[in-house]
């Protein structure tokens, strides 16, 4: 599994081999094969993983603003080429849909967990908007702002959002 998350955070999921996962963890195709039945339960195992690690990340033990910011990008920075990379390829592999379906899911629970107060539906929606790795993607790497900027745009958003409620 080990072998298989570090090159899905660094290649194209419909680039990854067997082989190459079996050659890295050292250990046969059949292997991984007999243990994961393939990519798509490799992907699947992934899952439950991905998201004990970005819940992890993501962790506060009491509200504070700068610290779930701070957390996010730092999750994002770790995490979020290889998510966008996975949203390219969401219509071709149906384990994809699965797997971001089930990240939007966990997404919008972080922050009804995360931020303080009875948040309607439409708080939850632009605080999902202003905290998703799109809007870190286009801070980040199609405006090429810099970690400070992109901790102030966002801080600004959920400001503003939290604000208006």
């Amino acid at each position: 599994m080990e072998a298989f998350l570090a090159r899905l955070m660094e290649q194209w999921y419909d680039q990854i081999t067997l082989a190459q996962i079996a050659a890295d963890a050292g250990v046969t195709v059949q292997t991984v094969l007999r243990r994961f039945t393939g990519k798509e339960g490799l992907l699947k195992e992934a899952i439950t993983r991905l998201a004990h690690q970005i819940n992890a990340r993501r962790s506060v033990p009491t509200y504070n603003l700068a610290a779930v910011v701070d957390n996010l990008l730092e999750d994002y920075e770790q995490s979020g080429d290889s998510v966008i990379r996975l949203l390219a390829l969401e219509g071709r592999h149906e384990g994809i849909a699965d797997l971001l379906d089930y990240g939007r899911g966990q997404h919008r629970d972080w922050v009804m967990r995360t931020f303080p107060g009875q948040l309607d539906q439409a708080a939850v929606d632009a605080l999902v908007i202003a905290t998703d790795v799109y809007t870190w993607k286009l801070l980040r790497r199609d405006m090429r702002r810099g970690l400070d900027d992109y901790k102030l745009t966002v801080t600004g958003l959920i400001d503003i959002i939290l604000d208006g409620r």
